[in-house]
C-alpha cells in the first residue's frame, strides 16, 4: 500500500521586494494582458476590498480529514500564501475561526481554499485574507487519511506549484510563475500609473477618442449608419 502522505520541503520564498512590487498591481490589470492563470470566480472573499500577494505553499486534502492541515500550520512562513486543494470536496469545511487565528499568528499573507470554510466572523476578526467557495456548518475532522504538502494542486481551474507567486484581490486571484513574475509586474505597474494619466485627462475635458484612435480603428473595420459619416456627437 502506498503511504497515505506526501510530505514535501518548503519551496524557496520569493523575495519580499518582488512580492511588495506585486501587491501594488490590480489582478484586473493583469486580465488585460495573460488569458491563462486565473482562478475561477467562484472563489470568492470572505474579508471585503483586501489585496494579498505572497509564496504559494501547497496542501491537498480531500473529503471530511483535515489532518494535514496542522502538519501545515506549523511549518508556514510570514508572507506566505497557503493554498489548499480540497479535490472537489463540497460539503466539510477544512478552514475556520481556530485556523485564522493560527494563520494570523504565523504571519500568512493569505489563505486560499478550494472549498468551504466555516467561521466567517471569526475568520474576519483574524483579518488574514481568505478566499473560498462558501461556508458551512459541517467541518472536517482529525481522521489520518492522509494528502500532499507541497505537491502540485489545482485550485479554481489553475495548477499551482510550490514557490509561485501569488496575487488575489477582490476581482478575483491570479497565479504567476516566478521566472515571469518582474516582467509581468512592470507591465501592469504602467499600465496602471498610464490610467491615472488618462483620467486626470479626462477630468480636463479630454475625449476619449483624444486618448485612442478609436475612429481609425472602426473606419478599418468597416461602419455604416449616419455616425460613419460623422453624424455622431463625438465622432
Amino acid at each position: 500500500m502506498p503511504p497515505a502522505y506526501r510530505l514535501h520541503d518548503l519551496p524557496p520564498q520569493i523575495d519580499p521586494a518582488r512580492i511588495a512590487r506585486l501587491a501594488g498591481v490590480e489582478a484586473a490589470t493583469l486580465g488585460h494582458h495573460l488569458s491563462a492563470g486565473f482562478a475561477d470566480p467562484g472563489l470568492a472573499p470572505v474579508l471585503p476590498d483586501r489585496r494579498a500577494a505572497g509564496t504559494a505553499v501547497t496542501v491537498q486534502i480531500a473529503g471530511p480529514c483535515s489532518t494535514l492541515l496542522y502538519h501545515a500550520m506549523d511549518r508556514v512562513r510570514p508572507g506566505d500564501v497557503l493554498v489548499i486543494d480540497r479535490c472537489g470536496e463540497a460539503r466539510h469545511a477544512c478552514w475556520g475561526g481556530f485556523m485564522a487565528a493560527v494563520a494570523a499568528a504565523r504571519g500568512l499573507s493569505a489563505v486560499i481554499v478550494d472549498g468551504l470554510v466555516t467561521d466567517p466572523a471569526a475568520i474576519r476578526a483574524a483579518g488574514v485574507p481568505t478566499w473560498a467557495r462558501g461556508t458551512a456548518a459541517l467541518t472536517t475532522r482529525l481522521l489520518n487519511l492522509g494528502g500532499g504538502f507541497n505537491v502540485p494542486v489545482s485550485v479554481g481551474g489553475v495548477a499551482v506549484s510550490p514557490g509561485d507567486a501569488v496575487l488575489c484581490d477582490d476581482c478575483g486571484i491570479v497565479v504567476l510563475p516566478p521566472d515571469r513574475l518582474d516582467a509581468l509586474t512592470d507591465l501592469a505597474l504602467a499600465d496602471q500609473a498610464e490610467e491615472g494619466d488618462w483620467l486626470a485627462r479626462i477630468a480636463g475635458g479630454a475625449r476619449l477618442q483624444d486618448l485612442v484612435d478609436i475612429a481609425a480603428m472602426l473606419a478599418q473595420a468597416g461602419t455604416e449608419g449616419p455616425a460613419a459619416a460623422g453624424g455622431g456627437a463625438h465622432g
